[in-house]
């Protein structure tokens, strides 16, 4: 029988090398429509083929890669049309699932999300700081809502999406303008606001929503 690959505490080596996988291709250290192989992947990631196999099928199911058996790992382009279709989706789950956040999140978890939210407020970000921080917001408030199902529907969106945002990016106003409403949707989760949640997540889809046809006027 199989078991899971693990460290001997915290994520498994799957878990690992996904997110190391996973941010080499956020952060444009792949280009878009490069072939790649699993012993690319075991070199930059300093692990072994069975976590770094199953990392790679996993983005495959996430749409982060597209697995060609004759050529290899291919790390596909996401259009501006795929990230409007993606939005489409978020306009409905993110609303929801701060909603959700406000009702549900524990003492521990509305911490954790004010000291994120200060942090956003005070620090100058690089982009893959800012990046990486991201992912972390949308985690805790994910993780607050208590909804696996939820957290499975809405990972893959939100991970194509700031995909093609840090792509995109070409001014640090853009990070400054994504920090403050992220800010905002943390803050409303702090103070219990179920409306002001909602109305913070439906401003920050407006806002990405306008980046996208931005970048496609460019």
């Amino acid at each position: 029988m199989n078991r899971p690959v693990r460290t001997r505490s915290g994520p498994t080596l799957t878990d690992t090398a996904y997110v190391h996988i996973e941010r080499m291709i956020i952060h444009g250290e792949i280009e878009p429509l490069t072939f790649v192989s699993e012993a690319d992947f075991m070199e930059w990631t300093g692990l072994g083929r069975t976590p770094v196999r199953e990392a790679v099928h996993r983005l495959a199911r996430e749409r982060m890669v597209e697995i060609h058996p004759s050529r290899g790992i291919l790390i596909p382009e996401i259009s501006v049309e795929s990230e409007l279709r993606i939005l489409e989706m978020r306009r409905v789950l993110d609303p929801w699932a701060t909603r959700l956040a406000c009702e549900r999140a524990t003492p521990g978890e509305r911490d954790e999300m004010r000291d994120l939210a200060e942090t956003l407020g005070t620090e100058n970000f690089t982009l893959s700081d800012y990046s990486e921080t991201v992912r972390q917001t949308h985690g805790l408030i994910l993780r607050a809502a208590h909804n696996e199902y939820l957290h499975d529907a809405m990972v893959q969106l939100q991970n194509l999406s700031r995909r093609f945002w840090t792509s995109h990016v070409t001014d640090q106003s853009e990070v400054t303008a994504g920090a403050t409403l992220h800010r905002a949707m943390l803050t409303a989760i702090v103070r219990e606001d179920a409306k002001e949640g909602e109305r913070a997540a439906t401003n920050l889809n407006d806002y990405l929503v306008d980046f996208a046809r931005r970048v496609l006027a460019v």
